[in-house]
């Protein structure tokens, strides 16, 4: 069994750019550390824009036993 976490980076937009406001690599080894394993990275389309304006890096690890 798996518990799933989910962390939201949000853009920001530039001149023809549109980067994450924190370091990505940085918050998939600092989940790592605490034992999450990355598993995919989302960028859903939810505005007007065609764009998406946040990324959602998703991560799993074992379910501790009850």
């Amino acid at each position: 069994m798996y518990e799933y976490k989910f962390v939201r980076l949000e853009l920001k937009t530039g001149f023809l750019a549109m980067k994450p406001r924190d370091d990505y690599r940085h918050v998939i080894n600092e989940n790592a550390e605490e034992g999450w394993r990355f598993v995919q990275i989302f960028a859903p389309n939810i505005s007007a824009h065609p764009n998406p304006s946040y990324f959602e890096l998703i991560f799993e690890r074992n379910k501790p036993m009850e």
